[in-house]
């Protein structure tokens, strides 16, 4: 590569590192190894607008090994992004829009947050996969509307995690041609060679899976490394995969140790290795011909935009109505509220599995949004997650609304991350609950995020029956119900199922729908003094009063979810008093955003005799039952049996819930004496 090259690929390198030694923290090791690469992307290859980030069309990239965030960081400022040198040095430090790991929502140019190996690449199938949707549904001949690429870069960790394989398999059934990822193979991970853990040949791998793969034997050939994605970019048919080989912490003392990885070089090494790179400038200073050779750089990226516009007026006049579609599309709309309230109605008072109220309810939805797409790990036709007469989406059939993941729990959730955060759809998954495990560390993210995704969970508790303790979910309520800004709702019958699918998809951060196989019972909602019936719409607040007491302090309070909330009614029917109170607490982390009075007025602080009843964990049911009350729950594994066999061993039936609570009250009544 010229001069030029060379230090424009070399500033990369060296702002970064002298923003992990500022920080004192940080990994040096990839951003030094892969810094040609990543120049031959952000100036060379990929059509982005450093002045609006946002710019639809443009290509994508995602840093899926994100512990290099450094390099990221130094490209976006070199490029024009709003990257300041200020926050170059403030690389890791509180509040600062260059975070250890890239962070979505925090700095300009920053698709996705990353670090957890092998996320990224995940995310990047589900921006590929939103684009091909986005293109089949409405480009036309001459006027592609939707036209952009997604690059992801990777690292040894990457390959190894088990996410990698089970996304690369989908993207290359899927035939993702607009996918490419630049494999930094540099061979050293933490504990040293990859070759005591790691020696899969990658390249056949991801050709058995149905890639396209190059390979650039030598990292520092800035022109091969753009060649070889001229030539991913003209396989339209599979996805490709750019392996580079490396040499981790190149140009420094360090350079092919694992040393370089995750721990500043030193002040000493950071000098040593300007000097062998041949970059003299001041820390964080950029030499001038550097400046102008990205400045000319900048100036034809930020054209791309205006071209597309030209686009996109000629599409308008041509098209109308898809023009009018595509923008409701991109800006997410939602049904109107009276839509929306025409969910309540599919319901009659026939008992129904809560899951076959979830598949009525996902195609409604999906006749009332056309951008309301997903699918199922392998398991539509038992959690009803299957969009009627919406088509398949495959390799042969691009439009085709239902997504079929196959047996890749972790890279749905993922991929569904990707997606939601490309933009254009409202985005929904399932599986079985128990199976969630497999996708926590995707919900995570999602959570992080806030992310507007919807997981359909369904067989929920021992109701599952037969299967047995490996498929009865016990602790995963509790779990999820941990995560910070995840809703889990597990409705009751239909009318909460609806309400759940409301505030999912008109809401915003992540949900979890949390269904039942058996049949529930419609329960009857009470009606104010105006006559008014709740039509459901009361479990929008996350708790709710599904039967009161006759006085305003209730004696005793039955809290319950789902499937037991008909065993708290009938309950308080044997209990034979008529100061119990029956409280539906569907989705907890809605409740605790209800103002104080509002919460006070259906668990009123005076009343500490509580029972809380749910086939779950007791874990999640601490601060409503207070140190006064007590909790039918499951705190051991179940096992196989019929579900109603279940039930009754584990004490969910009428009475023993009215034994304990007698026990409650009477504990209560005995401490308000003393």
């Amino acid at each position: 590569m010229n001069k030029t090259t060379q230090n424009a690929v070399n500033a990369a390198r060296v702002l970064a590192v002298e923003a992990i030694q500022k920080a004192n923290s940080g990994h040096p090791g990839l951003p030094l190894g892969a810094a040609p690469a990543a120049y031959a992307l952000f100036a060379r290859q990929m059509n982005h607008c450093p002045k609006n980030p946002q710019f639809f069309n443009r290509d994508r990239f995602i840093l899926s090994a994100g512990h290099g965030s450094a390099l990221l960081y130094s490209m976006l400022h070199l490029c024009g992004y709003n990257v300041t040198k200020e926050d170059l040095m403030s690389f890791r430090s509180l509040g600062s829009k260059t975070p250890g790991h890239p962070e979505y929502g925090v700095t300009p140019g920053v698709e996705t947050s990353t670090g957890p190996l092998g996320q990224g690449i995940a995310n990047a199938v589900g921006f590929a996969l939103a684009e091909d949707m986005l293109a089949a549904r409405f480009n036309k001949d001459g006027l592609k509307l939707v036209d952009h690429y997604t690059f992801a870069l990777c690292g040894d960790g990457c390959m190894e995690e088990g996410i990698e394989y089970e996304a690369a398999s989908l993207a290359g059934t899927w035939g993702l041609g607009k996918l490419i990822v630049l494999y930094d193979s540099n061979d050293i991970s933490i504990e040293g060679n990859i070759g005591i853990a790691f020696r899969d040949d990658v390249a056949r791998r991801h050709e058995a899976q149905g890639w396209q793969v190059l390979t650039v034997p030598n990292g520092e050939d800035v022109d091969a490394i753009d060649a070889a994605i001229t030539l991913a970019k003209a396989d339209k048919n599979r996805p490709s995969l750019i392996i580079v080989k490396t040499t981790i912490g190149y140009g420094s003392p360090k350079a092919g140790s694992a040393d370089s990885h995750g721990a500043p070089l030193g002040e000493d090494n950071v000098k040593a290795t300007k000097k062998a790179l041949g970059y003299s400038a001041k820390p964080f200073e950029v030499p001038s011909d550097v400046a102008k050779h990205y400045a000319e750089i900048v100036e034809t990226l930020n054209k791309s935009e205006s071209e597309w516009n030209k686009t996109v007026k000629a599409y308008k006049a041509a098209y109308p109505d898809d023009y009018e579609l595509f923008n409701q599309f991109i800006r997410g709309k939602c049904p109107s509220d009276e839509d929306m309230d025409t969910l309540y109605e599919l319901f009659s008072n026939k008992p129904d599995a809560t899951r076959n109220c979830s598949g009525i309810v996902l195609n409604k939805l999906a006749e009332l949004m056309p951008n309301f797409v997903g699918g199922s790990a392998d398991l539509a036709p038992s959690n009803k997650t299957y969009l009627k007469g919406c088509g398949d989406y495959s390799a042969e059939n691009r439009t085709g609304r239902n997504l079929h993941f196959g047996i890749r729990e972790h890279a749905m959730a993922a991929i569904c991350n990707g997606f939601a955060l490309h933009g254009g759809f409202n985005v929904f998954c399932g599986t079985f609950f128990v199976f969630s495990d497999y996708m926590k560390n995707a919900m995570r993210m999602s959570a992080i995020m806030d992310l507007n995704m919807t997981y359909v969970l369904t067989h929920d508790s021992i109701g599952v029956g037969e299967d047995g303790p490996t498929h009865q979910p016990v602790e995963q309520l509790a779990g999820l119900r941990g995560i910070p800004g995840l809703k889990v709702f597990r409705p009751a019958d239909g009318r909460e199922t609806a309400a759940a699918y409301i505030s999912a998809v008109t809401g915003k951060g992540p949900t979890c729908i949390v269904c039942s196989r058996q049949n529930l019972t419609p329960f009857e909602r009470i009606t104010d003094a105006d006559g008014y019936e709740d039509n459901g719409a009361s479990a929008l607040f996350g708790g709710y009063i599904a039967s009161d007491s006759v006085s305003e302090i209730p004696e005793l309070i039955l809290l319950a979810t789902g499937s037991e909330v008909e065993l708290a009614l009938k309950a308080k029917k044997a209990l034979g008093n008529e100061n119990v109170r029956v409280v539906s607490m569907p989705c907890m982390e809605l409740f605790e955003k209800q103002t104080q009075k509002y919460r006070d007025s259906v668990l009123p602080p005076k009343c500490r005799a509580r029972v809380a009843i749910e086939a779950a964990s007791s874990l999640s049911w601490g601060k409503y039952v207070g140190l006064d009350g007590a909790c039918v729950c499951m705190d051991t594994f179940g096992a196989s049996a019929p579900a109603e066999k279940l039930f009754e061993i584990y004490g969910f039936t009428v009475e023993n819930v009215v034994s304990v609570a007698k026990k409650t009250l009477s504990r209560a009544k005995k401490i308000s004496v003393e």
